[in-house]
């Protein structure tokens, strides 16, 4: 990753704008008076397109498979080679070849990483998608859907909605490597389910909760390695072999840690250190025996690595409770860049930024060089585009590195670097958890004024670059933040942007609430401009389900019972494993189709103004007394109360039907019209027609009836009234006109004309 080119200074902040496609929604982001969403055009709507295997992208930006910065020199222990893991790799290759998922579980430091990596190099052939690899460091179920859409579909720009991303990822069939997986239980559940082809390979944390019953995973458990095994990672890290007694030492350590290599790695980096202050002592010696040195009696061994051996005895090995919590003394062996680098991965909670900003943070030019000896002495491991400390180091090494300053002005920094127009949003998503961190090192501070600073600035740029679960962290922040410096104006901005967030993950109680807010705040302030953008959004919330997209409702397993798993490793035929769920998908959409024109013709015969939707001050868009949020927006073809139809079939959701003839017998023929005249004669109709029971969703008398737009007194309403007692109007020509095409239109649940069909005798 490169700095921004140019002048390298500090210009004023500017922030990143752009659209992007959240399901349905045009999204404006890093507009003047905040992000709006309208419907998105047809034709601007992406279509997205697989990426087959031949193509470079397996992975998202950011993630295990694609690294953003120059982290090669940062590497350490992970380019070696697999020690004492044959049995765990070939078990694991099986395992997936059948198309299960496995979750690592195992102590922190037991090398789940490592094993990972080495099972997805080798499984590359398993599958037709071949191999994805993910990070789930810092990132929420969403974030993972939308990393594994992004790695297996060229769509750029574009957020599918629930339903949407459930129908593209229900034909991938690959193997999906995780990394540092943060969800559990349920969410994982949610996670697998939304990929039913895939076969999911996962390495959690170590105290996660165990599977519920039923559950697609199955535990693999990542032991410490054998004893030998141990000894010949040390004796490879440190460079040379083991003397007697350091191997009696690193036995010890094995007992002590069950073999955790990681502990191993911290050892082999206690050893290197040591082998530093033999070096010393060398020099030294040789200094002594120099001819500006005072030699009392000088000392002539036949090889020099004998006495290097002699001083090396002089030196002690670590004890077992050094070796135990290694951190601090590591940290003190290292050189004075390493050791900025790591307070300030101190300071923010355990991130380290890449290389090209540690010149500007902390004056250290060879960032890539100090990240290299961090990862190399065990106290950093590269993940998701940048650096973190590992587990433990961050709680031993916080109450003995204080952070001195180091994070003053890095808030200024970060929020220039994602406003550059050089900086890439590939860039941008990798440094998401750096910039939280940032964050979260301001607030701890007191520097509230910082905080809503950046988080003005980096919002919209996290929003661009499709890191949402970021996104929401920012700009809770930001809004606390903006709190507790008092400005209205910062305050209703998030909570403006929190809306908008709202509306894009579909949780519309949520987004109304926000907006109100803000648009209170804002006429506070006198926002004019700010306030006509809150009053777009309501409008977009408020109105009725057939003005809004159609969207997707989430994906939800059937409850106790795990989805069926393809056998990857058989590789049918695209056409062959493709071919019913296409034919259903079909299905699916001619139903649905049926559904619109129904509403649709129902629709014409109601008044603008006999709609009256769901009511705005509620702060729902259902109306009901549930807490949940429904998915957002409504389908048009779902029954509710602002939908002209009640039920599939009804001839209240079609329009008037054509109006029985003397003998109870209607036409069947589709260019009969029924506009002929009704008897003016109550009796007449009486006793000429017998009288039918009201049709489901029918009026049962002719008054209006409240709460819907299904009443008499609505234009769906056939003459007569539906109880047989009135004298029936004479039709208008435009009602007539259009009532003529009626009974063409087939019912949007059986596809029968809505007609009668039969006599009533």
């Amino acid at each position: 990753m490169a700095q921004p080119s140019g002048e390298f200074r500090q210009e004023a902040v500017r922030i990143r704008g752009g659209e992007l496609v959240s399901g349905g929604l045009l999204v404006g982001v890093g507009a003047p008076d905040g992000s709006e969403a309208r419907t998105c055009p047809e034709e601007w709507r992406p279509r997205p397109r697989r990426i087959e295997r031949s193509e470079p992208a397996r992975g998202p930006v950011g993630g295990v498979g694609r690294a953003v910065g120059p982290l090669a020199l940062g590497a350490g222990p992970a380019d070696l080679p697999m020690l004492d893991r044959e049995n765990d790799i070939a078990e694991l290759l099986g395992l997936l070849a059948e198309g299960r998922s496995i979750r690592l579980v195992g102590q922190a430091g037991s090398g789940r990483s490592a094993l990972l990596s080495a099972v997805a190099e080798a499984a590359a052939d398993l599958a037709p998608g071949g191999v994805v690899q993910l990070c789930g460091h810092r990132r929420t179920v969403p974030d993972l859907l939308q990393d594994l859409f992004a790695a297996t579909h060229h769509a750029p720009g574009y957020r599918p909605d629930p339903g949407q991303l459930a129908a593209h990822l229900a034909e991938v069939g690959a193997i999906v490597v995780i990394d540092a997986a943060e969800p559990s239980g349920a969410e994982l559940e949610q996670l697998l389910a939304a990929a039913p082809g895939c076969a999911f390979l996962i390495s959690a944390a170590p105290d996660g909760p165990p599977l519920p019953a039923g559950s697609r995973l199955q535990d693999h458990l990542v032991a410490g390695l054998s004893r030998s095994a141990c000894l010949a990672l040390t004796a490879r890290l440190a460079g040379r072999p083991l003397d007697v007694a350091e191997k009696a030492w690193a036995v010890d350590l094995w007992f002590e840690s069950e073999g955790l290599p990681l502990r191993f790695v911290q050892a082999a980096a206690l050893l290197r250190q040591r082998d530093v202050s033999v070096d010393a002592l060398v020099a030294a010696e040789d200094d002594r025996m120099d001819v500006f040195g005072a030699v009392d009696e000088l000392v002539h061994d036949p090889d020099p690595a004998i006495r290097e051996n002699e001083l090396r005895l002089t030196v002690p090995l670590p004890s077992v409770a050094e070796t135990a919590s290694p951190a601090v003394r590591l940290a003190e062996g290292l050189s004075e860049p390493a050791q900025a680098v790591l307070r300030l991965a101190v300071a923010l909670g355990g991130e380290c930024p890449t290389a090209p900003h540690l010149p500007a943070l902390i004056d250290v030019g060879q960032g890539e060089a100090a990240l290299a000896e961090l990862a190399d002495a065990g106290l950093a491991v590269s993940i998701g585009g940048h650096h973190r400390l590992t587990a433990g180091a961050l709680e031993l090494l916080a109450p003995h590195w204080p952070a001195r300053g180091c994070v003053d002005g890095a808030a200024q920094h970060f929020a220039w670097w994602v406003g550059h127009s050089s900086v890439s949003l590939e860039q941008i998503a990798a440094e998401a958890e750096v910039v939280i961190g940032v964050l979260l090192a301001d607030r701890a501070a007191g520097r509230h004024d910082a905080v809503v600073r950046l988080a003005r600035a980096a919002a919209p740029a996290l929003a661009l670059a499709l890191r949402w679960g970021a996104w929401e962290r920012v700009l809770q922040f930001g809004l606390e933040a903006a709190r507790r410096t008092g400005s209205v104006v910062d305050q209703a901005w998030f909570h403006h942007e929190a809306g908008v967030y709202a509306i894009c993950v579909q949780q519309p109680s949520r987004a109304i609430a926000e907006l109100e807010t803000a648009l209170t705040l804002r006429s506070s302030a006198g926002e004019q401009r700010g306030v006509a953008a809150a009053r777009r959004m309501l409008d977009l919330l408020r109105a009725e389900g057939r003005q809004l997209p159609v969207l997707g409702a989430p994906a939800v397993a059937a409850p106790g019972r795990a989805p069926v798993i393809r056998k990857i490793a058989a590789r049918v035929p695209a056409g062959l494993k493709s071919s019913r769920r296409r034919r259903a998908a079909v299905v699916s959409t001619a139903v649905l189709t049926l559904g619109v024109l129904g509403t649709a013709v129902a629709m014409s015969f109601s008044g603008p103004d006999e709609i009256k939707g769901r009511d705005p001050h509620n702060g729902r868009l259902d109306g009901g007394s549930g807490t949940q949020d429904p998915p957002f927006p409504q389908t048009s073809g779902s029954a509710g109360p602002g939908t002209a139809g009640t039920e599939p079939g009804s001839p209240a959701g079609q329009g008037p039907g054509p109006e029985p003839s003397a003998s109870g017998s209607a036409s069947h023929s589709p260019s009969a019209s029924p506009t002929r005249k009704p008897s003016s004669s109550p009796g007449a109709g009486e006793s000429q027609a017998p009288q039918q029971p009201p049709a489901p969703g029918q009026p049962q008398t002719p008054g209006p009836q409240p709460g819907g737009p299904g009443g008499a007194g609505s234009g769906g309403s056939q003459p007569g009234g539906g109880t047989g007692t009135s004298p029936s109007p004479k039709p208008s020509s435009s009602s007539s006109a259009t009532a003529t095409t009626t009974p063409t239109e087939p019912t949007a649940g059986t596809g029968t004309p809505s007609g009668p069909s039969s006599s009533p005798n």
